[in-house]
């Protein structure tokens, strides 16, 4: 079967999207690198294969027809004046989380004390400032890739540390959908490496389950938020307790 040029750009611009090879697609097709470069490079796959690619990705069909379309990369990150808006206004944060994750207009009405020209006003916004593109119907295209990256040190990181991560810590984890874990040890530097891959497959993962569910509705989705991170660090605690080096 041979899909097209545009379809298979598509793709190629999602896999760059996501920072995501042929090896490691094809590690998780379960195929070896080559015939996935031969997928790609001859455009000869099986609507079978289109749709194992895609729920990898994290895309639906539709979605991925849209893409093609719209023939433009999606963006992997905001700029700091799209994060700065975002965070000086948590309405139109929360319309921007709602439109990435699919919501219908009429579970946002049904679960969200939003007017409909109040719910309008936001998507117009969120569309010139270049984040969706506001379509008949106030249906949404998101203009970003599904696992778009905060700018280091930039306006939405560091609302998350100041002000966020104190909210998401401050009840326990005792729910039947929670879990925390806090994991310590030695690595080598190779095996720092290798959790780092671990977290972005898992970050990849969470995508595709996004994708899978998002045309369910409202009720039968749990709002469900990772923190996934790693760095050389020590209980302050321990601090005074550390020899000086040198």
């Amino acid at each position: 079967m041979s899909v097209s040029v545009d379809l298979v750009n598509a793709l190629k611009r999602s896999l760059r999207a996501q920072g995501m090879t042929y090896r490691e697609l094809a590690q998780r097709m379960r195929l070896s690198e080559a015939a996935v470069k031969r997928m790609f490079s001859r455009r000869a796959m099986s609507l079978l294969r289109l749709e194992q690619i895609c729920e990898v990705l994290g895309l639906g069909l539709a979605e991925l027809g849209a893409e093609a379309g719209r023939g433009r990369e999606p963006m992997a990150r905001l700029e700091q004046a799209q994060e700065q808006a975002l965070v000086d206004d948590p309405a139109l944060m929360l319309a921007m989380f709602l439109s990435i994750n699919r919501w219908r207009q009429d579970d946002v009405m049904a679960h969200f004390a939003f007017t409909l020209p109040q719910w309008t006003g936001l998507l117009a916004r969120l569309d010139r400032l270049g984040m969706i593109e506001l379509q008949p119907g106030n249906r949404v295209r998101p203009l970003t890739a599904r696992n778009f990256r905060w700018l280091p040190d930039g306006p939405m990181e560091r609302h998350f540390r100041t002000t966020l991560l104190s909210d998401y810590f401050a009840d326990p984890f005792d729910g039947e959908h929670d879990r925390l874990l806090l994991l310590s040890g030695s690595l080598s530097p190779d095996g720092v490496a290798q959790m780092q891959q671990r977290l972005d497959d898992l970050a990849r993962e969470f995508d595709g389950l996004l994708a899978r569910d998002a045309s369910l509705p409202a009720e039968q989705r749990v709002g469900v938020s990772l923190v996934l991170a790693q760095k050389p660090w020590l209980l302050r605690l321990f601090e005074p307790y550390r020899r000086e080096r040198g």
